[in-house]
């Protein structure tokens, strides 16, 4: 590709609205790129963090001490934030001898859920940018087409001798539009796919997690005194 045809000159020969269109598109791909990286390492450490709280919550560890320890972290999140909202509720509720066994666990349903919503709120961030730039970008870049192509035939229709060399650059500088759309729009919507299948089966992780531990502290609720110690994660009988 000659000189005059490369894409930086091609770039400062288009007309001001396809550079604008071109800019806009390079700020949406680096924008894509920097929330995927961050996604995955977020949702990379979501799953290794609820591996490792699985494994020690079923390992038979006292509920109260693995509370202590949780809460004397600075952040909980993940599994092991809907593991201390559910507790704390369930303690408290369990104060008060007149609470039936119902209500405990409707609170500490309600909690956990309270919770839940929260961590998928997180996990979802930035989910909605990646689908926005993978539905609007390849638009966009057409946008951009449409203007250049439009510029380069009315270009072509003031001269008497119309040629190749005359019209080329203008449907190149269209069709870099075009490619860029697609370069932004391609990995975005990539990305989210791949991220909201993580996040789906996250969500599908700590709502079991919810429901066994709810039975659990169902059958502590139906056969514990309020000032009996909390047992381990496994269900008495």
């Amino acid at each position: 590709m000659s000189s005059e045809l490369s894409i930086f000159g091609l770039f400062w020969q288009a007309s001001l609205l396809v550079q604008l269109v071109m800019l806009l598109l390079l700020a949406a791909s680096v924008a894509s790129w920097t929330f995927i990286f961050q996604r995955s390492r977020a949702l990379s450490r979501a799953k290794s963090e609820m591996k490792k709280f699985e494994d020690k919550f079923w390992s038979g560890v006292d509920l109260n001490r693995l509370y202590q320890e949780l809460v004397a972290r600075q952040s909980v999140q993940g599994m092991a934030s809907l593991f201390c909202a559910g507790f704390k509720e369930f303690v408290r509720l369990r104060k008060s001898s007149s609470t039936p066994s119902e209500a405990i666990m409707d609170g500490t349903y309600r909690a956990m859920r309270v919770s839940l919503s929260r961590e998928i709120d997180e996990l979802e961030s930035r989910l909605p940018f990646l689908a926005t730039v993978g539905s609007i970008s390849p638009y966009i870049g057409l946008f951009g087409t449409v203007w250049g192509i439009m510029n380069a035939f009315i270009a072509l229709g003031e001269v008497q001798q119309a040629t190749l060399a005359m019209v080329a650059p203008g449907i190149a500088e269209a069709l870099i539009a075009t490619a860029m759309g697609l370069f932004a729009a391609i990995p975005a919507v990539i990305g989210y796919n791949r991220f909201s299948h993580q996040v789906e089966k996250l969500e599908n992780n700590y709502g079991n997690f919810m429901e066994e531990f709810s039975s659990i502290l169902h059958r502590q609720a139906l056969v514990s005194k309020p000032d009996s110690s909390m047992s381990s994660g496994q269900p008495q009988g």
